[in-house]
């Protein structure tokens, strides 16, 4: 094919030059015709070679310029950062090793003479609940106790206590308890805990406890321990020191996200809740809880002062509020046959589907039901449209009341065990009218026979 087109060009040319030597001039010479005719052909072939290099580059091949300027690679997406480790009991992010480790359940007595004391300033969830006679009682689980010098005062326990804290998988510190009413829950073998009095029917005390006498302080409020103490006692008990699988749950209460706060303010029947009194519920301690609008937080009052820490002399302070109703009956024994009893130990069903309670946060307050399915699972707090509420980073104070005997205070408006809903000022005045309509329309009651 390159042989034939040579061929070929050479053919044109001489054609080309014979034509050009015909048509010229007479009087030009032969030789000077030919020489002019190649010098054109040079020409006309330089221009054309020149016109098709300009073209060449001023109009570049579409696939010469996409493989000379390849398109820009698009740059990868960043890799999300790693979840952090974070307390099931407050939401906030807290040391991987110090997250294993199993946290303490401690029985704190209320009584004033018992006050103030000490640990209280490491308590993460703080339970309140009634005792017998119209005391109550309180527990604290606390994550970061392994440095305490002094905890205590302890005190004795209560089974619906040890139900409840069961869902933190926690070791379990009190000082004795009616063995009749919480041995059976006391020596279950998933069930760790030390108890004070080593009666055998409770388990024994591991040596973790002593006395510190206080003039004018009964004996039963002097029995202390300390973190040393503890984990030599959970070293000769043979206790598992990190969580067990088998019973441990890393998520409790759907938190916020960091920077984050629930105002409640997607609720539209949320009310003002600045002011907490329990002296309802609670007639002998009176506990109490006033909002500071600064720090978002709810500090606590016992006997009308404020509950404090013995060491540092700080008052106890929460996020979270929750008030939570529950079924209860007098009973005898430990037997969750619900049978009412004929002494004054109480029982509460802790794990139950369907009660209604309160949640309080950010000087708010909602209508909330509870769930806890089993010994430890988690408590579940759910709003009125069955979403599972999302909860605060904090501390949480905890009451657990009597469905149908209990009252509170809310900013100075009470509420009922036939309240299941949160209430207005217009509420409380539609309620009384409604009360003296019925009043007013009600026949008049005869007048009794004095003779009869």
């Amino acid at each position: 094919m390159y042989k034939r087109s040579l061929c070929a060009l050479t053919a044109a040319s001489l054609a080309l030059s014979t034509a050009l030597m015909g048509c010229g001039s007479a009087s030009a010479p032969a030789s000077t015709q030919q020489e002019e005719s190649a010098s054109a052909e040079t020409t006309v072939m330089t221009q054309e070679t020149d016109d098709s290099a300009a073209a060449a580059t001023t109009v570049p091949d579409a696939s010469t310029e996409a493989i000379s300027k390849p398109e820009p690679k698009p740059e990868p997406e960043p890799e999300p950062e790693p979840e952090l480790p974070r307390s099931p009991l407050t939401g906030k992010v807290m040391d991987e090793e110090l997250l294993r480790q199993r946290p303490l359940a401690f029985m704190y007595p209320i009584n004033q003479q018992a006050q103030p004391q000490y640990g209280l300033d490491r308590v993460d969830v703080f339970y309140e609940i009634m005792e017998e006679g119209n005391m109550s009682r309180q527990m604290g689980i606390m994550q970061d106790w392994q440095d305490l010098e002094r905890i205590g005062n302890v005190r004795s326990i209560r089974s619906y206590f040890v139900y409840e804290a069961l869902e933190w998988d926690p070791i379990i510190i009190h000082f004795g308890g009616p063995s009749d009413y919480t041995g059976e829950i006391l020596t279950r073998e998933d069930v760790d805990n030390i108890n004070g009095t080593g009666h055998p029917s409770m388990g024994p005390d591991y040596g973790a406890f002593y006395r510190i006498p206080h003039d004018g302080v009964a004996l039963e409020h002097t029995a202390y321990t300390d973190a040393e103490h503890i984990l030599n006692a959970i070293e000769e008990a043979g206790f598992q020191k990190e969580h067990r699988e088998e019973y441990y749950h890393d998520k409790h209460f759907t938190f916020t996200k960091d920077g984050e706060i629930n105002d409640l303010s997607q609720y539209p029947d949320a009310v003002d809740a600045t002011e907490v009194d329990m002296s309802g519920s609670y007639p002998v301690t009176h506990s109490a809880l006033s909002y500071d609008e600064e720090d978002h937080l709810y500090y606590k009052r016992l006997y009308g002062e404020p509950q404090c820490d013995a060491v540092t002399g700080e008052q106890m302070a929460f996020t979270n509020i929750f008030i939570q109703r529950a079924e209860w009956v007098y009973a005898n024994n430990d037997s969750r046959e619900w049978e009412a009893g004929t002494h004054g130990y109480l029982w509460f069903r802790i794990e139950d589907p369907g009660y209604d309670g309160f949640y309080i946060t950010n000087g708010k307050m909602i209508h909330v039901t509870w769930n806890k399915a089993d010994d430890y699972e988690p408590t579940l707090f759910y709003d009125d449209n069955g979403n599972e509420v999302t909860v605060n980073q904090g501390r949480s104070m905890i009451f657990i009341i009597r469905d149908d005997r209990d009252t509170f205070e809310i900013d100075g408006i009470d509420y009922y065990p036939e309240d299941h809903k949160t209430l207005t000022e217009a509420d409380l005045e539609e309620s009384s009218e409604g009360s003296t309509a019925e009043e007013e329309s009600a026949p008049a009651e005869e007048p009794e026979n004095e003779e009869m």
